[in-house]
């Protein structure tokens, strides 16, 4: 029996305006899927990206979904499906193909393994901020680079969502994070926020600053969303033998590698951490207990309500201005 929802679709590659509300039918899920009515949803760059041509992997047109992240509860679950229950509160974990299962909608049938409960006492806004930023943060600095108490830190593009939530994993670990935001204006929200140090990129020769910051020593780790011919030189902002992890491409010409030795570098994509039920898990564990004790704490920069505000919401990503998390409560 088919359900009756609204979905954001667009229908060609552009701006936020390709974006439109329509109404859609929702087959019963199958087996191993799971019927998801949705309470809010998080922005990601990597939609907007989607919506315009520009992500790694191209969307199926017309009637294109979009959205990876969400917040809401469970309508209906398909045969062999036991980890979930009709009533139980859950997130969208991102493992799914973003045309087909794209979660700007009231209503969205997902896989299985594409969803994690939701933890206790989180409302709606909050649990749609959180899966991505965290677990990209966590991912990145924890499993993938080692951060441990005492390291120092540089945290390029902090004002983003995954940035903000990078300033509070690396203080979670007892690490000083030093972080890059390209406007002046935003220096003061991150020292708040819990930035050690704010070096304006626009202003500032970063590699300069951060060693200026350590004493000449340099950082420990590097988490860069940006990429380019800029990549290479943060090589020179690290102690010898440190670590730097490029985790985005906010600028779209090709990475260039630092020739700074010895010293590793790691592309992270976050399906290295979720992709995979025992990451699930340790990632799932790691937000609950942060969320718990307020250590973890997601900044959310503007709430849009209703699905025909997806396009201001979009548009307010691209511009920039926002610090933190865009979400939408459906």
């Amino acid at each position: 029996m088919s359900t009756s929802a609204r979905a954001v679709l667009f229908h060609e590659l552009g701006g936020p305006d390709v974006l439109t509300v329509e109404e859609v039918e929702l087959a019963a899920p199958g087996p191993g899927e799971v019927l998801v009515r949705v309470e809010a949803v998080g922005l990601n760059r990597a939609e907007a990206l989607f919506r315009s041509g520009g992500y790694y992997y191209q969307p199926t047109l017309p009637g294109s979904r979009n959205g990876y992240e969400a917040a809401g509860e469970v309508e209906e679950v398909g045969e062999g499906v036991t980890a979930f229950a009709p009533g139980d509160p859950v997130i969208a974990a991102a493992n799914f193909e973003l045309s087909a299962h794209g979660v700007y909608g009231d209503r969205v049938v997902l896989p299985v393994s594409a969803l994690v409960p939701r933890p206790a006492g989180t409302d709606a806004v909050t649990a749609a901020a959180v899966w991505l930023t965290y677990t990209t943060a966590y991912g990145a600095l924890v499993e993938r680079a080692g951060l441990v108490p005492g390291h120092r830190v540089l945290i390029t593009g902090a004002s983003s969502g995954v940035g903000t939530a990078a300033i509070q994993v690396v203080r979670r670990a007892g690490a000083v994070p030093i972080v890059t935001t390209r406007t002046a204006d935003k220096r003061r929200r991150l020292l708040d926020l819990g930035a050690e140090h704010v070096i304006v990129s626009g202003e500032e020769d970063v590699v300069e600053e951060t060693k200026r910051l350590t004493g000449g020593d340099g950082v420990h780790i590097v988490v860069d969303a940006i990429g380019g011919s800029g990549f290479a030189e943060l090589g020179g902002a690290t102690v010898q033998d440190g670590t730097l992890v490029s985790y985005g491409w906010l600028d779209e010409q090709p990475i260039l590698l630092p020739r700074q030795w010895p010293l590793t570098v790691h592309g992270y994509a976050n399906v290295v951490l979720t992709g995979n039920p025992e990451g699930r898990r340790r990632a799932s564990h790691y937000l609950a207990s942060g969320l718990a004790d307020g250590t973890l704490s997601p900044v959310v920069a503007e709430v849009f309500v209703g699905l025909d505000r997806v396009r201001d919401a979009h548009r307010l990503m691209e511009s920039g201005r926002h610090t933190g998390k865009i979400v939408v409560r459906v």
